[in-house]
């Protein structure tokens, strides 16, 4: 398990990027060691500080086997970046890893928060036919981490994965779960403590005959 492509990206001007027409969503791969800062990686910007402010959205990681499932649907490639990703990772299974997990990447500590949700900009910079429901369906959407631990970190490191909760909703579950899947809804009810909003969630989504 590996960092193949670690990624920046700085704010432009965009018509097409939603109603603050500015994105820093096109992220390049760079060289060399970067600093893991608190919110996330040195050099990266954010346009929308509002929905991607949080720290638990720190720094996006997104599988490099999902991009290859994508090019075979897409028909064209896909380098390292489109999808706004900072950490580009090989052999690691980004959508079932578990919430609160953690990954030592270089001499930083990240902690997995949880999917990415896929918004407006998101599809317009895209610029396929359908995007959001085709992302949607696929389930394949990359997780955003948290900062635990200061550092460095570059391409060919490895990921080493710390800590694992024994029991905990998965990066997948909580996407579905998110988009009224009713099976990962329910799985996700399973795992004790889990939070309160998917009891909530529950309410709107399950019958009592269910």
């Amino acid at each position: 398990m590996r960092i193949i492509s670690v990624n920046v990206g700085t704010v432009v001007e965009a018509e097409w990027a939603g109603t603050l027409r500015r994105t820093a969503i096109d992220k390049q791969a760079v060289g060399g060691r970067v600093k893991v800062v608190t919110n996330g990686l040195a050099g990266d910007e954010r346009a929308d500080q509002k929905h991607h402010g949080s720290p638990d959205q720190a720094v996006y990681a997104y599988a490099s086997e999902d991009y290859a499932w994508w090019e075979g649907e897409l028909g064209r490639r896909l380098r390292a970046g489109l999808f706004g990703e900072n950490l580009t990772t090989s052999g690691l299974d980004v959508t079932n890893a578990l919430v609160g997990e953690r990954w030592r990447v270089g001499s930083a500590v990240l902690e997995v928060s949880g999917p990415r949700i896929p918004c407006v900009v998101f599809r317009n910079w895209m610029d396929e036919p359908g995007w959001l429901k085709r992302f949607t369906k696929a389930a394949r959407p990359g997780a955003y981490l948290r900062v635990v631990e200061l550092g460095e970190l570059g391409e060919g490191d490895a990921v080493e994965v710390l800590e694992r909760p024994e029991r905990g909703v998965s990066v997948g579950d909580w996407f579905r779960a998110r988009h009224q899947d009713r099976d990962a809804l329910r799985r996700i009810l399973a795992v004790p403590g889990h939070d309160a909003r998917w009891d909530e969630l529950a309410e709107q989504v399950l019958d009592s005959r269910h």
